[in-house]
């Protein structure tokens, strides 16, 4: 990373940009064969992404591919279209939703019979329910068939939940979302405070003295992302879940919402006094909340570090730092939990399957995903070991890899539930959380009518 913050833009040889040799080798063309592309491969000045952008495309195949992609991945979507485009010839035309809809569009986009879409960017708690639905297209043996996929390269704690369904594979994994806890360091040290929490009671002891400290409201302990939503308030959660060494489900799908769930929810609770209105608080005031300064710690995805680096929007440039999630009851290793990410999966009504899984894997390739991981904006974190280490993502953001690669590099983070009815699990848990931080309800109370919730919904269902 350079000195404003600005992500570095290496040569990979001469007059062979770093971009241009992606473009070769996530199509598996080596070296000689990437000079072929070199005409269609100049510098843009429109490069949405601040890259050394592919330019003009090869001439067109005559095939075309339609990707329906989230708003948070627009930039990435856009790129990858362009240097799907310049790889291949073929155009893919790409399709921008608000993440909480993408799952609605496209189930009704198979079952009805319209088949807009080639591609979908599916959130991986829906990955059972789209597969029985017949919304995707079972990948298993092409990814066994297609050798420059690399599964074994995938972080392994991203891999089946991702993907995997009775056994099948329904698509690759493209952005491994996970949470980790970033902090204020003036603001720590003006506490007293040499360092970030170990602990969920001390993260709590911590926010209550900080937010203290400051009596006119202008600086809290801690900002809490706790909207009624389950992407929001169940990645609150979730982090305490796995801190405190629960589970969603128990090993054969059952609702395991334990005391070990109950600790998890009453740190929440105990939390919620020393940051702003938590039931209030979304990405983009949490966001704006940290990078400010008004905030001393807030747990958040990685990418929380491209931004509070930029000057242009952060004012805690160079005075932040970021570390593994908090640990509660008897646990001693951070565990990371699973919150957001997506993978890629080919629809089951594209008119074009082939080319549809040609484009999932460029997209999922080692050589995308570094990129995407090291480009400030793309929203991808990593989902590949190879990239969770390289050294150029320990260039690109240094602490951040290192908290990251410490919460993943494993097979102890934790998944949600990703069954048939996991939205609505996840909705009733959001519900029943929301409820406890309004003081409605007690953490117990809240956590045993989920656990009744959940249990009668999976018994319903069989």
């Amino acid at each position: 990373m350079n000195e404003d913050g600005r992500a570095r833009r290496p040569q990979v040889g001469p007059g062979l940009t770093r971009r241009q040799a992606l473009c070769g080798a996530a199509i598996g063309l080596g070296l000689p064969a990437v000079s072929a592309l070199l005409a269609a491969c100049g510098a843009d000045p429109g490069d949405e992404l601040g890259l050394d952008r592919l330019g003009n495309a090869q001439s067109g195949s005559g095939r075309a591919l339609s990707f329906l992609s989230i708003q948070p991945h627009a930039l990435a979507a856009r790129q990858l279209a362009r240097d799907f485009q310049v790889a291949t010839g073929s155009v893919v035309r790409v399709t921008i939703v608000p993440y909480d809809q993408i799952r609605s569009k496209a189930i009704v986009d198979v079952q009805s019979g319209a088949a807009d879409y080639d591609v979908f960017d599916y959130w991986y708690t829906t990955v059972g329910e789209l597969a029985h639905q017949g919304v995707l297209e079972d990948l298993t043996d092409f990814i066994e068939q297609s050798r420059d996929i690399h599964p074994g390269d995938f972080i392994s704690s991203i891999y089946d939940p991702y993907t995997l369904v009775d056994g099948r594979r329904w698509g690759l994994p493209f952005d491994g979302d996970s949470h980790v806890l970033f902090y204020n360091r003036e603001l720590l040290s003006a506490s007293g405070f040499d360092g970030p929490p170990r602990t969920w009671d001390q993260y709590v002891q911590m926010a209550a003295k900080i937010t203290r400290d400051h009596p006119d409201g202008s600086v809290h302990g801690a900002v809490l992302p706790a909207q009624a939503a389950p992407i929001i308030i169940g990645s609150a959660f979730a982090n305490r879940l796995a801190g405190f060494g629960g589970h969603f489900l128990d090993d054969k799908g059952r609702p395991a919402l334990d005391q070990r769930a109950v600790a998890a929810a009453s740190s929440l609770q105990a939390l919620a006094p020393f940051t702003p209105t938590p039931v209030k608080i979304a990405f983009d005031a949490a966001l704006a909340t940290f990078l400010s300064g008004r905030a001393a710690m807030m747990e958040f995805w990685t990418d929380l570090g491209v931004y509070a680096e930029d000057a242009r929007q952060s004012k805690v440039r160079g005075r932040w730092g970021v570390t593994s999630m908090p640990v509660g009851g008897s646990n001693s290793k951070p565990v990371a939990a699973l919150n957001a990410g997506f993978a890629l999966g080919v629809s089951r009504a594209s008119r074009d399957k082939e080319l549809a899984k040609r484009f999932v894997k460029f997209a999922t390739s080692k050589q995308v995903n570094l990129e995407l991981i090291t480009t400030g904006g793309s929203g991808i974190d990593p989902t590949r070991r190879s990239t969770l280490t390289s050294t150029r993502y320990a260039s690109f953001a240094p602490r951040v890899q290192k908290a990251a690669q410490s919460a993943l590099n494993g097979n102890g983070a934790i998944s949600w539930p990703t069954n048939d009815k996991s939205p609505e699990l996840m909705e009733k848990l959001s519900d029943q959380l929301s409820l406890m931080l309004q003081r409605r309800k007690s953490p117990e109370t809240a956590i045993s009518d989920a656990q009744a919730a959940w249990e009668q919904v999976l018994t319903s269902t069989g």
